[in-house]
């Protein structure tokens, strides 16, 4: 963020959207409210840049971070520009975080309105009603998702090398060559393990994640 100011303002350049969705993610990351609401407020002011949905989710997830729910339904409620799903789920998740059930059902409820075959709000919720002691409730989620032959994606990653793009998931074996791959990854893990016995770095075997 001291960066982002102070390139701005030795260098003359003018940042776009894209930097201030970046400096308002590290507001987020930081939990640094006031900060965020500055750089948001010097995009229209000062840059003539109008915040786009991106931005608005950005200062939503700022706000639920710093546990300002209110603040942040009202955002989304009161925005210029239209809504979609990420931004509710992004209310929905700090929701879950501080165990606000009545606000993560209101969220729940847009995201299924926004984004019907959605499943990270069923997933959100049922976490939301769990930490909050509503077991039964968060059942119900689950049984939701099953009746509905709803999945959660997979999460993946994907890496380009040699201008080809590879995508993994956890513990995947579908890549062809993920017996080299897994082999490699244990050659790393025994070299961390003999790092960690001589240099004696605390639970860095444990870090380290097949």
């Amino acid at each position: 963020m001291g960066l982002f100011s102070e390139l701005v303002e030795s260098s003359g350049l003018e940042p776009d959207s894209v930097s201030f969705i970046g400096v308002l993610t590290a507001c987020a990351h930081s939990g640094k409210v006031d900060k965020a609401g500055e750089f948001f407020r010097l995009m229209r002011e000062k840059h003539s840049i109008e915040p786009s949905v991106k931005h608005y989710t950005c200062m939503v997830n700022v706000l639920g971070g710093a546990g300002l729910l209110g603040e942040a339904e009202a955002m989304i409620k009161n925005m210029p520009v239209e809504q979609d799903a990420v931004i509710w789920s992004c209310l929905l998740s700090a929701c879950r975080r501080t165990g606000d059930v009545e606000m993560a059902e209101r969220a729940a409820k847009r995201l299924e309105e926004l984004d019907p075959d959605e499943t990270c709000g069923y997933v959100l919720m049922s976490n939301a009603y769990a930490s909050h002691g509503l077991f039964e409730e968060a059942v119900e989620q689950r049984v939701l998702m099953k009746e509905r032959r709803m999945e959660k994606e997979i999460g993946c990653s994907s890496i380009e090398v040699d201008l080809e793009v590879h995508e993994f998931v956890s513990c995947g074996k579908k890549h062809p060559k993920s017996p080299e791959i897994y082999s490699l990854l244990g050659l790393l893990k025994w070299d961390v393990s003999a790092l960690e016995s001589e240099v004696g770095y605390c639970s860095l075997l444990n870090n380290f994640v097949i």
